[in-house]
């Protein structure tokens, strides 16, 4: 966003004023990349699944699911480009940066695993996306809104649709049962993640812009802990916080991820396709 249009923006009460309009280093553009990234590395992971899935219906709907998170990355990287200043659209922020550069959290970057360790990531994920779409709607930032209020019509039919995958699986047969079980094990302490909040969005929740990230943990576990008892499954006795991703500092899982994803752009930058 230029100079000129970030003003008109506060102006016209579509962007914050303050430290976040359209300045390097601010915090607004970090908060959109977190967001963006979460999505764009999610759905990437889902996109593997094509051609893939247990049955035909799954392999549509995933295929579908990996559209709606990349398409929602987009919404959320071309809106950190202008709010940046830089000159970088989404296309830059997703193809042109460095595995440092990312600010998804860990969980949405290991591997795919088997069918039930994707349901099981999809949903723990999905319970806090619907839970934070359906507060950042009231978002003093219109743009960030309106992209919420989108957003919120597909989170909840994937919360849906991954929660009773999960409730299918894991009060299903003895190995969907294991399998279901194997994959919460490894997974439960991921989420912490979610509810750690830092500077960013400390200043976020000042301006009325982003969230209260710890004030979501409650109701998260309230409707996760409920549908892993549908599930059958044991909740985990795991206490430890897992983080860095928002930091920057990933696993080896999203190097690898993004080698495949970032070639064809990087390979031939400025092509016009």
């Amino acid at each position: 966003m230029t100079e000129a249009r970030a003003q008109a923006a506060i102006a016209a009460g579509v962007a914050p004023t303050g430290p976040t309009a359209g300045v390097a280093g601010n915090p607004l553009f970090e908060y959109l990349c977190r967001m963006g990234d979460d999505r764009l590395v999610l759905g990437h992971r889902l996109s593997e699944w094509a051609g893939h899935a247990p049955i035909l219906e799954e392999d549509i709907a995933l295929s579908n699911f990996a559209l709606d998170f990349v398409g929602q990355a987009a919404a959320l990287l071309k809106l950190a480009g202008e709010v940046e200043g830089k000159g970088r659209d989404e296309d830059a922020l997703a193809y042109h940066r460095d595995e440092n550069e990312f600010r998804n959290v860990l969980l949405v970057e290991l591997p795919r695993g088997d069918f039930a360790f994707t349901m099981v990531r999809q949903y723990l994920f999905d319970a806090f996306d619907v839970l934070a779409l359906e507060r950042l709607v009231k978002s003093r930032h219109e743009v960030l809104a309106g992209i919420a209020a989108k957003a919120l019509k597909e989170a909840k039919y994937h919360a849906r649709h991954s929660g009773e995958w999960v409730v299918r699986l894991g009060d299903g047969t003895e190995e969907s049962h294991r399998r279901t079980q194997a994959a919460l094990d490894a997974l439960w302490s991921y989420p912490s993640e979610f509810f750690v909040a830092d500077g960013v969005d400390a200043a976020m929740v000042e301006q009325g812009i982003g969230l209260d990230l710890p004030s979501l943990k409650a109701p998260w576990e309230i409707t996760v802990r409920e549908t892993l008892t549908r599930a059958t499954l044991t909740v985990p006795n795991d206490p430890r916080i897992v983080r860095g991703g928002r930091l920057g500092r990933h696993s080896e899982h999203l190097g690898h991820m993004l080698a495949q994803m970032q070639i064809l752009p990087r390979s031939h930058p400025g092509a016009q396709w």
